[in-house]
């Protein structure tokens, strides 16, 4: 398995299993002299961390991070920043039952075929697990882009299978986000979503989720045309996400119905009249809110019973047990905040490494 890093300056490689000893990051090419300590990290990881509502996994993973290199005297040094998180609550009992059939809608069958081996224990590599490391190397990014540029990322659920929030209506508010255990910024919509909730837990079955992703503070000129376009990476490293089937930018299908005098963003003096671009022309970043949406689809490791077969070919019938994310979108949240991070970082080091001398007088409007 080669294909563990992303990033071309900022490089990020995690390793590790859902049900191993634990998981890890290491990041390449961090610059030197970001004050960076644990306690820094740890609140980014709390916002993915399970087991804290009803609504996700009953899994209880403190999700301690440790700096095992690339921080002297709390400030980043330069050198690779070595990161783990231990597994504590592993319970791969839970799986004894099904380790020779092939779980429908996980990586079971493909893994399998792929490399001969497959470790069942909650899907090995393929396991959501390692997204917690991305969200710690997302954490180092965030905080450099934030201290550094100003640059903020912010990410909220607007559905849960029917119910619906805008994230551009009044009645949405981006600052009860953080304390809504859906990540969603629409009062009446959380509400509704977890009645919804409660209802397919009883069902033993679960639903997917759309997130919407907000990247303030961007300068003008991130995006390296023609192949790794701002928009390409981004929509790439959102879709690297688990259970993610879908992104767009800005407006995305819905461009398909409109015209072109409606879609243009126009420029004027004080800045850009619209954004249905989403940020980003020709691959480069405007200077505006970079948009994307993300939709996750259902889990499919729920009690329902289902049909499947076994590593014979023969066909049987399955039941997940073990403790699973009835929507793994609420917790995506944080996932597509880190992975957006990662994207910016390393686009905002490639841009200064070719473009540091760059100068002219063209006007920048927002």
């Amino acid at each position: 398995m080669a294909a563990n890093t992303w990033g071309e300056l900022f490089r990020v490689t995690t390793f590790g299993e859902s049900h191993g000893p634990a998981i890890g990051a290491i990041i390449d090419g961090c610059p030197p002299g970001l004050a960076l300590s644990e306690a820094d990290i740890q609140p980014f990881l709390d916002k993915r961390r399970p087991g804290q509502s009803r609504y996700t996994t009953a899994r209880r993973e403190a999700d301690q991070v440790q700096i095992l290199s690339g921080v002297f005297e709390g400030r980043t040094t330069g050198t690779p920043i070595g990161l783990l998180i231990h597994n504590t609550d592993q319970r791969s009992q839970d799986y004894g039952a099904i380790k020779d059939q092939f779980r429908p809608g996980h990586a079971d069958y493909t893994y399998a075929h792929k490399y001969g081996e497959r470790d069942y224990r909650g899907g090995g590599r393929s396991s959501a697990r390692e997204t917690a490391m991305r969200v710690a190397a997302g954490a180092v990014a965030q905080l450099y882009l934030a201290q550094r540029l100003g640059i903020t990322f912010r990410a909220a659920v607007t559905q849960i299978g029917p119910h619906h929030a805008d994230p551009t209506a009044a009645s949405f508010d981006w600052q009860r986000v953080p304390n809504s255990p859906l990540f969603c910024g629409d009062s009446d919509c959380e509400a509704a979503a977890a009645e919804y909730l409660k209802q397919l837990l009883k069902e033993g079955d679960s639903v997917g989720a759309r997130v919407r992703l907000e990247v303030l503070g961007v300068p003008v000129g991130l995006g390296e045309p023609v192949f790794d376009r701002l928009d390409a990476d981004l929509a790439k490293a959102l879709m690297s996400i688990n259970a993610v089937k879908a992104v767009s930018i800005g407006d995305g299908f819905a461009v398909a119905a409109q015209r072109g005098s409606e879609h243009r963003d126009a420029l004027t003096p004080a800045g850009f009249s619209s954004n249905h671009a989403g940020g980003v022309l020709g691959g480069i970043a405007t200077g505006q809110p970079l948009i994307a949406d993300v939709a996750f689809k259902p889990t499919s490791s729920i009690t329902q019973p289902g049909s499947t077969i076994d590593k014979n070919g023969n066909a049987c019938e399955i039941v997940t047990r073990g403790r699973h994310d009835p929507c793994v979108g609420i917790r995506g949240v944080p996932v597509v905040e880190a992975m957006a991070a990662l994207v910016i970082m390393d686009h905002w080091l490639r841009h200064r490494a070719q473009n540091a001398d760059v100068k002219h007088s063209l006007p920048t409007i927002g």
